[in-house]
């Protein structure tokens, strides 16, 4: 069970990179503000995924 809600956060994580990497080139955001942006992102996403696995683990 672990294991492929392991493998599924990463690939959730790698396709929020690759949609916020066409977001940073789009609106043409600065080099030096893209790192937030990204680290931002992640960390929600990652609370996100956690909160969905404690949920689905204790229903």
């Amino acid at each position: 069970m672990i294991s492929t809600f392991v493998i599924f956060a990463l690939f959730i994580l790698y396709f929020i990179n690759r949609m916020t990497n066409t977001l940073c080139l789009q609106k043409e955001i600065p080099e030096e503000k893209q790192p937030k942006v990204f680290r931002t992102i992640n960390i929600l996403i990652t609370i996100l995924l956690i909160s969905s696995y404690v949920e689905v683990l204790y229903t």
